[in-house]
């Protein structure tokens, strides 16, 4: 088994202090005497002791604008269901601490409201990439863009939320539901300006086409 590096350690230690004293009685020396390292090996891989507790999300930030590059004016809403789940399986990976980092952001006011800014951040990203593939100007293009952006983020934390209370045993299906739910909000204005005509949203799932099948047809046929 390998030897866990310094910013797990770090972390780990972070952590069990977190737990023990309290978020904010907690210092980074005390962090750092517990994980037998250094001051400056902390501030190496960690800005604050905030920094230790979020993920880092300028690094899934650049993961999402990657997947966003890839689609054209056309996909642009599933693109960011695509991207959105990327934040949900690094989440899922890291499923421990994400569950240690919920129980503190849940209680510790500062935290929570870094964690709001952090959300702020992927919808603002979410909006301009949508506003900028439908290729439309003015305040109706701009409240779509919006719309779609904070049900996107909304759908997620949703299920996100749901999963690190424990009430969700295949948060990946929920998500590919909501997603869906998502899509179908939107789908007439997929196409903006296409008029009257078949408008198709493509999305991921991993139900079978016999069960997805019904539940598209009620989409389809759904009064206006």
């Amino acid at each position: 088994m390998s030897k866990p590096s310094p910013r797990d350690r770090l972390a780990e230690a972070a952590f069990a202090l977190f737990d023990e004293r309290g978020y904010e009685q907690t210092t980074v020396d005390e962090i750092t005497e517990r994980a037998g390292l250094g001051r400056t090996t902390f501030f190496r891989y960690y800005r604050s002791k905030e920094d230790v507790i979020f993920p880092d999300h300028d690094r899934l930030l650049a993961l999402v604008r990657d997947r966003l590059l890839t689609s054209g004016r056309h996909t642009a809403l599933a693109a960011v269901c695509d991207a959105v789940r990327l934040v949900l399986l690094h989440y899922l990976e890291e499923a421990g601490v994400a569950r240690r980092r919920y129980a503190l952001t849940s209680t510790v006011p500062a935290l929570r409201d870094r964690e709001i800014a952090s959300v702020a951040r992927y919808q603002r990203l979410f909006r301009e990439f949508i506003a900028e593939r439908m290729g439309e100007r003015g305040e109706p293009a701009s409240l779509r863009a919006e719309l779609m952006a904070a049900a996107v983020v909304a759908a997620h934390n949703h299920v996100l939320r749901r999963w690190l209370r424990g009430q969700s045993p295949d948060p990946l299906r929920e998500f590919e539901d909501a997603m869906r739910q998502v899509a179908a909000l939107f789908a007439a204005h997929a196409a903006p300006g296409a008029g009257d005509g078949t408008t198709i949203v493509a999305f991921r799932t991993g139900q079978d086409l016999d069960a997805l099948v019904p539940a598209l047809r009620r989409v389809i046929e759904a009064p206006e």
